[in-house]
């Protein structure tokens, strides 16, 4: 591992300047980076432009963080290992549950994997970002004069310019918090981290987990219906942006509807699939059972892959961090204006439905 220092800042705006400075000084961070135009139009970008410029030039690394976060007071300590570890990767701490880089994490999570590789194909989460000094200075001056308003989508476009996609930690110590959003994004409802995860079972899994670099093909849900990202869609002529349904993108994966359809008469549980519907409808039980389906079946690809568990690893805390990925596989999957309803119960019922489908697809024969 090589000797790292990190230095850090949080991104805020005026409105959020108490939130953030009580952030800061909770988790050791160096210092704020204020929006420099606070009346102009909403611009993420030009925030992130300041805080990466803030980067110490007699450090290592710098981790930007964003205002709307909770975080362990340790963050500083694990990213810093992190950072020894993979000293020349972007890491990205926290990943939305409803996004394709949500659905690679929860099938990494699966498969025992602690980190995963990036999707090209959409914006890079940006509330928890440590990058390489030499890394930060070339997206400060990569993105200097861009018309582009939001940090993550042009950190993507960053990225792929370099060949390498972001690692992205499939345990979450950092959460969101909040519905509201400076930039326009509450109209996305509930957003939530895909794996959320206390710092004493994270920190063993970022220092010893496995790395998938490459999951296949990926399922993941929004607005209460499956959809499937597909190996390369990147290079289709709309940059990979659009959204494969599931029964449209099977052909492309070796899988039949035949296959599908059996499976769910045979596996899924009638009472709780009843109680689902009961609760969010017929199709969404329906439409999650098939997405865990076929996530089961996909992390047990990639557990194969990977090979066993990795040393150092605490078995408790990799099923820990499987049982966090597909309790959030429910809510994530609805629609935004209906997640409010997904209280503890919700959550409960949902989790165990959805493990019936993922041990289903689990036990499917490999491809």
């Amino acid at each position: 591992m090589s000797t790292v220092r990190v230095s850090s800042a949080v991104m805020t705006h005026p409105v959020r300047l108490v939130q953030a400075r009580e952030l800061a000084e909770r988790l050791g961070l160096d210092g704020l980076a204020l929006d420099p135009e606070p009346d102009g139009p909403p611009s993420a970008l030009r925030t992130a432009q300041v805080a990466w410029a803030a980067a110490d030039s007699g450090g290592s690394h710098h981790l930007v963080v964003q205002d709307d976060v909770s975080a362990p007071e340790n963050l500083v300590a694990l990213v810093g290992r992190a950072a020894a570890r993979f000293p020349d990767e972007a890491l990205v701490f926290y990943t939305n549950w409803h996004a394709r880089n949500g659905g690679a994490s929860r099938l990494a999570a699966l498969a025992g994997a602690a980190w995963v590789r990036a999707v090209p194909d959409e914006f890079t989460p940006s509330l928890a970002v440590c990058l390489p000094l030499d890394t930060a200075d070339g997206f400060r001056r990569f993105s200097t004069g861009s018309a582009e308003r939001h940090d993550d989508e042009l950190f993507s476009v960053f990225f792929r310019a370099r060949g390498r996609m972001s690692l992205i930690a499939v345990p979450n110590v950092v959460e969101h918090i909040g519905t509201s959003s400076i930039n326009g994004h509450a109209t996305q409802g509930i957003r939530l981290a895909v794996c959320p995860m206390d710092a004493a079972d994270a920190e063993p899994l970022l220092e010893h987990g496995r790395v998938l670099e490459e999951p296949g093909w990926i399922p993941y849900m929004r607005y209460g219906e499956g959809y499937i990202r597909l190996v390369g869609q990147e290079n289709g002529p709309d940059g990979g942006r659009g959204h494969h349904r599931w029964l449209d993108a099977l052909p492309m994966t070796g899988l039949t509807e035949r296959a599908v359809r059996d499976a769910v008469a045979d596996g899924m549980p009638a009472d709780l699939a009843s109680e689902v519907a009961g609760r969010f409808g017929r199709s969404f039980a329906e439409e999650l059972w098939i997405h865990c389906l076929l996530l089961g079946r996909q992390a047990a690809e990639a557990a194969r892959r990977l090979g066993g568990d990795p040393g150092g690893v605490p078995p408790a805390a990799l099923a820990r961090l499987r049982d966090a990925a597909v309790s959030t596989a429910g809510p994530a999957g609805l629609p935004p204006e209906r997640r409010p309803e997904a209280g503890p119960d919700e959550v409960r019922l949902m989790s165990a439905f959805a493990w019936t489908a993922v041990r289903a697809g689990q036990q499917w024969p490999p491809a």
